[in-house]
């Protein structure tokens, strides 16, 4: 199906040899600067993995599941901020790659999903492993195509590619049914691609006028506020971000999709704030007269219940996506804009008027004692507490290690207790909550940042759903570690069933009820993870004994492949502060 912006013609275009649509499908990825792709074969995808065996310029990584091979290719895009790669056959592999889409989509991270399709004259007729994977997919991505006519699949490429990594990045899916890959024709390849429709093509810069009125409310602002979320890091603005906040003296609160967008360790950062965000982080903007939020989206899980949010600002929106504006939070001013190009036009005009940062001695001095009074902290334990493994971690890697997660108490422990000071640092699946998202995302880190220490820190439950990928990081050798933080519970939900539903355990043990595994209990615990990665041939250790942590996470860093560390830990600590779901900053709970 033709695309829906229209492509206008294409200067410069090249003509090539005349090949099956499969090889012209591996030249265009070629093209974009592709150098891995991990794919999944099937009989719908036989022939472009034909293709793909007979060039030496692209790795194929072969996952263990597709949708691994999709966490992967996440991992990959947003340690980098390159478009990440993965392919599947039709129906049951397509259908595998939904999750990763949907959480690329809710993320924005730019991703190409390419599968297999059944021959065109089979399509809409239930063929064998046909599924519209096109139709399926349209509310979860940023665009979609089937392509029927060979002709069409560099100009569908070269658009793909532009789409999924420019603006706000997101996810596209490109369907090809078996017949395209095997037609024989001369692609003419477009040097560029052009959009009738503006939004596509558009820079979206702020206006002076806009910015100016910004600068005009910080000087008046008594208790100014920075909410920085995700889009600095797509949009690679930290260092931007981090001239303004030092230029106007404004603190600065990220969002858990833009950990790293703002030094951790910088004077002005309050960290992250949200449901289980730093107490400080979220007073400070529920207290703040000016709330200039850049490049994050409302969240409800930063906003809680919206009309007691951040009720005492003036609120700023500066995002590239005019649809979030006044979608979740009525704001003052909505300007849609690169946030890249905003902080940079800011920071000139800043320095042009000779900007004089507004009074917030005071204010800063208020915001300071809750940092100081309230930080994240736990209880110790004879036992090794998950918190305590996480700082440990840190420790010893001197925060340089690139953290993915699943998704969980360990999820948000590893923010807590992780300091990041650079974006793309800290990898998890955050808008959709994918659990089984760290380890692959660990593995497509790592391929793309091979000299960096990748660990995935994750829970027995999130890391058991795709386990597998154990065999593709011993077979393709990457070197990605996993740290699992094994509580034999669902843990969040317990979490959950603790604070709301009286302790009543609806199915989230995850062993025996009847002999559940402890630190206390250790005969019991299941399954043995340390068994399952040897039998992958992969080295691993369980570290129960909190005077072995140190040593055996040490162990891990220091192992020359992957590895499997399984500390256990008591199932009944609880991720705090928390704010209750549709609850205020009003009602967070300290203990």
């Amino acid at each position: 199906m033709k695309s829906t912006t229209s492509p206008t013609t294409f200067p410069k275009a090249e003509i090539g040899r005349e090949m099956k649509g499969a090889d012209a499908v591996v030249e265009c990825l070629i093209r974009e600067g592709v150098e891995v792709i991990f794919a999944y074969p099937g009989g719908a995808s036989q022939e472009l993995h034909q293709s793909l065996a007979r060039t030496d310029k692209i790795r194929t990584i072969l996952p263990r599941h597709e949708q691994g091979g999709s966490f992967a290719a996440e991992g990959y895009a947003r340690a980098t901020g390159k478009v990440g790669v993965c392919m599947a056959t039709s129906g049951p592999g397509a259908t595998n790659l939904v999750s990763a889409i949907a959480d690329a989509f809710m993320d924005s991270i730019p991703l190409i999903a390419i599968t297999g399709q059944v021959y065109s004259k089979y399509i809409g007729k239930m063929a064998f492993q046909e599924t519209d994977f096109y139709g399926m997919t349209l509310p979860i991505v940023k665009h979609s195509y089937l392509i029927t006519d060979v002709h069409e699949l560099p100009m569908i490429f070269k658009e793909a590619f532009h789409i999924a990594s420019t603006g706000r990045p997101g996810p596209v899916i490109i369907d090809i049914p078996k017949d395209v890959q095997q037609a024989l024709f001369r692609p003419v390849y477009p040097a560029t691609v052009e959009f009738s429709n503006p939004y596509v093509g558009c820079a979206h810069e702020a206006t002076d006028d806009q910015l100016k009125q910004i600068l005009a409310l910080i000087s008046e602002a008594k208790k100014p506020m920075l909410y920085v979320g995700g889009g600095i890091i797509s949009a690679h603005a930290a260092a931007e971000l981090k001239t303004f906040a030092e230029t106007t003296n404004i603190q600065v609160a990220t969002t858990l999709m833009g950990l790293g967008a703002f030094p951790e360790s910088h004077p002005l950062s309050m960290h992250w704030f949200g449901m289980h965000g730093a107490a400080y982080g979220n007073w400070a903007v529920d207290q703040c007269d000016l709330l200039l939020c850049l490049g994050a989206r409302f969240d409800d899980r930063i906003t809680g219940d919206t009309n007691k949010f951040a009720t005492k600002a003036k609120i700023v929106h500066v995002d590239i996506d005019a649809s979030e504006h006044n979608k979740n939070k009525a704001v003052q001013l909505a300007v849609v804009s690169d946030i890249k190009y905003a902080l940079r036009r800011l920071n000139e005009l800043a320095e042009v008027a000779k900007f004089t940062p507004p009074e917030t001695k005071a204010w800063h001095s208020e915001v300071s004692k809750w940092k100081k009074d309230h930080p994240f902290s736990y209880e110790p334990s004879k036992h090794i507490q998950p918190q305590e493994a996480i700082a440990t971690l840190y420790e010893l890697t001197k925060g340089e290690a690139i953290i993915t997660t699943g998704v969980g108490q360990h999820q948000m422990w590893a923010a807590q207790f992780y300091r990041f000071n650079e974006p793309r640092h800290y990898i998890s699946s955050l808008g959709l909550g994918a659990m089984g998202f760290g380890y692959p995302a660990a593995l497509g880190a790592k391929v793309a940042c091979p000299d960096k220490e990748v660990i995935d820190i994750d829970g027995d439950g999130s890391f058991a759903m795709n386990i597998q990928e154990l065999a593709t990081a011993k077979i393709e050798k990457i070197n990605a570690k996993a740290m699992i933080l094994n509580n034999q519970h669902l843990g969040m939900v317990v979490q959950w069933e603790d604070r709301f539903y009286g302790s009543i355990r609806g199915n989230t043990i995850l062993g025996d009820e009847s002999n559940i595994g402890s630190p206390e209990n250790p005969d019991a615990l299941y399954p043995d993870f340390v068994k399952i990665a040897d039998g992958y041939g992969v080295k691993g250790r369980r570290v129960i004994k909190k005077s072995e942590l140190k040593e055996a996470i040490q162990e891990m860093l220091d192992h020359d492949g992957p590895y499997l560390l399984d500390v256990i830990v008591p199932y009944t600590e609880h991720v705090l502060p928390m704010i209750p779901a549709g609850k205020s900053v009003k009602e967070m709970l300290l203990k």
